[in-house]
């Protein structure tokens, strides 16, 4: 493919990248007239953040903040400088990011990530510097995770993003594969934000369902090695599709999303979880992996490769060993029907049931809003500095609901919802 063909498929892609963009900025992060939008991007997902802001103007944004992530800039950090230098974020950047969630900016962060990035590179070091973003930064990370900013990730691909899911194809088509196939699971026909409200529909539905059941536990089974017991937090809500501030705006966390979750019960996980899908996780793949767990806990795990990268996710913190999320996603979502490893957890993880070590969401808890983390602790609803989600979705999975009446009700048959 010559620059110039590549060119061309670029501009012929232009409309479908445009609708992409509205959806983002109005459906995603939810853009309302006379607010701030903040984008984050890496430096290769340039011209479609350009498009953005274009979009966000368009939708009434009093003013457009972009900022610029480069993990090549970044990998350079981690190999040069000393881990205590990342144990604390710079005070431009807590006091960018808090004066931005408090001024009730809405947020998107357009992902481009190369999975090896940080391949090779010092985990500690990049968990330390997750972990003081997280824990500095509290207005900013209240502002997601207790509902008072919208927010939004979305793909972009690029290069070596591209080079990664399509190894075997010339780089440019394997960007413009990879496009294709963003759109595509990102639902950028004819009227995206029409398809988006009747995908909504159907997940709604969904968590009202599993909502009206209201499990005590998940029993998972397939013949992978996974047999594994999950309880639910007692006051739990499903979750799932579209999601609300505390003032009532509507939003969407994730583009795409297929997925509906909530929270486990802090100490109520027993046995084993094998991975179904590879977890790409700062910027190093992580495969073949297990975790087994006993009063909620992490007590082993192992990796055919990245274990180390493990090992930093479950020592973040205290906390970080226990689960913060359960989601349920069939095999028959149009992700994994593509039959294309993403290698990107926003993708994959809507290609398969999945859990979360780390921190759980406030808004799976009834109530969950108007109580401290100390409070929503107590009633055991996990806080961490970190959430990791890892893809257990096996194509023969079974998972059998138990009713606080010890009734037991199929939730998942061969991978695909059962109720």
């Amino acid at each position: 493919m010559t620059d110039q063909e590549f060119q061309d498929a670029l501009q012929a892609l232009k409309p479908r990248l445009e609708k992409y963009a509205e959806l983002l900025v109005k459906k995603g992060a939810a853009l309302q007239k006379d607010q701030e939008l903040v984008v984050t991007a890496a430096p290769e997902a340039y011209e479609f953040a350009r498009i953005v802001v274009h979009a966000g103007y368009e939708a009434g944004a009093k003013h457009v903040t972009v900022i610029w992530d480069d993990q090549k800039i970044d990998a350079e950090d981690y190999k040069y400088v000393s881990k205590e230098w990342f144990e604390t974020c710079p005070a431009w950047k807590v006091k960018q990011l808090n004066d931005l969630a408090e001024d009730g900016a809405a947020l998107l962060f357009l992902e481009s990530n190369d999975p090896d990035a940080f391949d090779g590179l010092d985990t500690k070091k990049i968990a330390a510097a997750r972990k003081a973003r997280n824990t500095q930064c509290k207005i900013w990370r209240r502002g997601m995770d207790f509902g008072y900013n919208t927010w939004c990730i979305g793909g972009v691909p690029a290069l070596k993003w591209a080079e990664k899911v399509f190894p075997s194809i010339d780089a440019r088509e394997a960007i413009l594969k990879l496009w294709d196939a963003v759109l595509d699971v990102a639902r950028i026909g004819e009227n995206p934000l029409k398809n988006w409200e009747e995908h909504n529909a159907e997940l709604e539905a969904k968590k009202n369902k599993l909502n009206e059941l209201h499990f005590d536990s998940l029993h998972y089974t397939s013949s992978n090695g996974t047999d594994f017991i999950v309880g639910l937090a007692d006051k739990h809500l499903w979750d799932g599709g579209s999601c609300k501030t505390q003032g009532g705006v509507s939003f969407f966390p994730n583009v795409p999303t297929e997925e509906v979750f909530s929270v486990p019960a802090r100490t109520r996980a027993e046995g084993r979880l094998h991975s179904a899908l590879p977890l790409v996780h700062a910027g190093t793949v992580v495969r073949d992996f297990w975790f087994e767990f006993k009063d909620g806990k992490v007590v082993d795990y192992d990796a055919a490769e990245g274990k180390e990268v493990l090992t930093s996710i479950i020592e973040t913190d205290e906390n970080a060993c226990y689960l913060g999320e359960v989601a349920l996603v069939s095999k028959n979502s149009p992700i994994r029907e593509s039959g294309i490893l993403f290698y990107s957890t926003l993708f994959d993880e809507n290609a398969s049931c999945h859990f979360a070590l780390g921190k759980a969401f406030p808004e799976c808890y009834e109530g969950g809003f108007d109580l401290s983390v100390e409070e929503l602790m107590d009633n055991g609803v996990n806080n961490s500095a970190t959430h990791v989600d890892f893809m257990v979705g096996a194509d023969d999975l079974s998972i059998m609901g138990t009713l606080p009446d010890g009734r037991e009700i199929p939730v998942f048959q061969n991978g695909a919802w059962a109720l």
